[in-house]
């Protein structure tokens, strides 16, 4: 890894220093927020081809967008959405998850009746759960999916757990203001990983609603 870190400094500070000096002078302003999971397979910088001061990045267990509860305790994810949005400005957020995640999977097991993993996992992921059992549907009906299915295809639940943190971005009141005024658009993207292809939100909802599809 050290490695890599010369060969980063030599591509950029050396072959590039006026950009690299620019990032230092006037600071970042990054059109793109991403809230990735932490898996090391999904890394969103390595997979979109982003340069330094490209991408705001904040990552955890699953992508996951807590519900905006104000004076609710230390929040990381909601303190990197409001420094983006807010500050910086971001143009886009994206919430980027991933097939073979394994938080939703402690998620599914837990729901099963297995043990939480962990002393923070299980807590963490249970947030994703009752979003999405009713996100997707019972054969198109409001009843909550059994466990059982929801384990048969872990996939849907996934991009069900995507649609959820984007609702619950919808949430936050700067970043609804923000769509409102068209100066921010929320996008879901689902990564697979046997394939690598993207699937991602309908790009004409600027709040990220709708039925993830495959990128064309």
């Amino acid at each position: 890894m050290i490695a890599g870190i010369r060969q980063f400094k030599a591509r950029f500070y050396e072959a590039e220093p006026a950009r690299m000096r620019l990032l230092v002078d006037e600071g970042q302003a990054p059109a793109v927020m991403m809230i990735a999971c932490s898996d090391s397979r999904v890394d969103p910088t390595l997979l979109s081809g982003a340069g330094p001061g490209e991408l705001f990045v904040v990552r955890n267990v699953a992508n996951l967008v807590p519900p905006y509860r104000p004076g609710g305790g230390p929040n990381s994810v909601g303190a990197a959405i409001e420094y983006a949005v807010v500050h910086l400005k971001v143009e886009h957020v994206v919430v980027f998850g991933h097939a073979h995640c394994g938080g939703i999977k402690a998620m599914l097991d837990m729901a099963d009746g297995g043990a939480p993993l962990g002393e923070f996992i299980g807590d963490w992921v249970r947030m994703a759960l009752d979003a999405a059992r009713h996100h997707v549907a019972d054969e198109g009906g409001r009843r909550a999916v059994p466990v059982a299915r929801l384990k048969a295809a872990p996939f849907l639940v996934e991009r069900a757990a995507i649609q959820q943190s984007l609702a619950n971005l919808a949430g936050y009141p700067w970043v609804a203001d923000a769509v409102t005024e068209g100066r921010l658009r929320l996008q879901g993207w689902w990564y697979d990983l046997d394939s690598g292809d993207l699937w991602t939100t309908p790009a004409a909802d600027a709040a990220g609603r709708g039925v993830l599809l495959p990128a064309t």
